[in-house]
C-alpha cells in the first residue's frame, strides 16, 4: 500500500523533534491522535520506524533511512503545488497578497495603485492570515507575495525587502498603572503578563515577546491570541500587555486601551517577502511598487 503524504508529514515532525508532544503542537493535533497516525504508517509499511518509551523517542534504522527521503518527497510535492497554483493565478491574472495585520490604509492604497500602473491587466486579492502563519501563506503556497513583520520562521526560504523600520510600543489597558507614564522601558514590563501567539511560530514569537531583551527575566504568559484584533481585545480586558509596531497605535486605536513608547527595544521591521523559488515577473513588479511607495527618494 502507498503511504499517505499526510502520514509522512506526521512522521517527519516526530522524527525531527524526537518528541511526540512538541511534534503534536507543531502539527496542531493531539498527542494521542499523532501516536495513532504513526502506528498506522508503520502498519501500512510493515516496518517499525520509531522506538519510544516514557523517557525518549529514537529512530530505528528504517526510520533513519526514511527521514531524508520523506523530507524530499514533501518538499517536491510542495514545489509542485506552488508551481500549479502560480500557473493558475497567472492564467487568471490574479496576484495573491498576504498580510498578517493591517499596515495602514494609505500605504496599502498607494502600493496597489502603483502596482496597477505597472501591471494594468492584473487583479490583486488580499488575504489576512492568523498569527499561526507569520509568513502569511507564502510557505504554504496560498499567496504569491506578502507584507510581513520580521523575523519569521524559515526566512531562509524567502527573499525580503525592508520597507519600514519603526519603534515598538506597548499596548496597555487604559486602567493599567503604567499608563501614568509617558515613556516606558523594557525593565518596566518584564514582570507583566504578555499576550502571546502560538509557540510553533518560534523566532517570530520570541521577537514579539522581546525574549532576547529581558536580561534573564522569565516571560510571564498572558492569554494566547490568533490575530491582532484578538490581541487588542485581550489588552482592553486586562489579560495582558502586547508589544506592537508604532503603526499599530494608529491603525488599531480602540476605546479602553492606551499605547506607550518603549525606548530600549529593538525596532519592528516591515518587509515585502516572496519565495526564493518564484520566478514571477508580476511578483517583482509588486515588490517594486512597495519599494516605490516606501522609499520614493531611493
Amino acid at each position: 500500500m502507498d503511504a499517505d503524504l499526510r502520514l509522512l508529514r506526521y512522521f517527519v515532525a516526530v522524527a525531527e523533534e524526537l518528541n511526540f508532544t512538541r511534534a503534536a503542537e507543531r502539527l496542531y493535533i493531539s498527542q494521542p491522535a499523532l501516536s495513532k497516525q504513526i502506528r498506522q504508517l508503520e502498519r501500512e509499511l510493515g516496518i517499525e520506524l520509531l522506538r519510544r518509551n516514557s523517557r525518549e523517542v529514537k529512530l530505528t534504522a528504517a526510520g533513519t533511512a526514511l527521514l531524508p527521503l520523506a523530507q524530499r518527497l514533501i518538499d517536491d510535492w510542495e514545489f509542485t503545488l506552488l508551481t500549479v497554483r502560480e500557473a493558475a493565478a497567472s492564467q487568471m491574472q490574479t496576484l495573491r497578497v498576504g498580510f498578517i495585520c493591517r499596515i495602514g490604509s494609505e500605504l496599502t492604497k498607494a502600493v496597489l495603485s502603483r502596482f496597477q500602473a505597472l501591471q494594468p491587466g492584473w487583479k490583486v486579492t488580499i488575504r489576512f492570515f492568523e498569527f499561526s502563519d507569520p509568513t502569511a501563506g507564502l510557505l504554504s503556497g496560498n499567496t504569491d507575495v506578502a507584507l510581513l513583520r520580521l523575523p519569521v520562521p524559515k526566512q531562509e526560504k524567502l527573499f525580503t525587502e525592508i520597507l519600514l523600520v519603526e519603534p515598538r510600543w506597548v499596548a496597555l489597558s487604559s486602567e493599567h498603572p503604567l499608563t501614568q507614564r509617558e515613556v516606558l522601558h523594557m525593565a518596566d514590563l518584564v514582570n507583566e503578563p504578555f499576550i502571546t501567539v502560538p509557540g510553533e511560530t518560534g523566532i517570530w514569537r520570541d521577537h514579539l515577546l522581546a525574549n532576547d531583551e529581558r536580561d534573564g527575566h522569565p516571560i510571564v504568559f498572558g492569554t494566547e491570541v490568533n490575530n491582532t484584533n484578538e490581541a487588542m481585545e485581550a489588552v482592553i480586558n486586562g489579560q495582558g500587555i502586547a508589544l506592537v509596531p508604532e503603526t499599530t497605535t494608529q491603525v488599531y486605536a480602540l476605546s479602553g486601551q492606551t499605547f506607550r513608547p518603549v525606548k530600549d527595544l529593538s525596532p519592528s521591521v516591515l518587509a515585502v517577502a516572496w519565495r526564493r523559488d518564484s520566478s514571477s515577473s508580476v511578483v517583482q513588479d509588486f515588490v517594486q511598487a512597495c519599494l516605490d511607495v516606501s522609499q520614493p527618494s531611493a
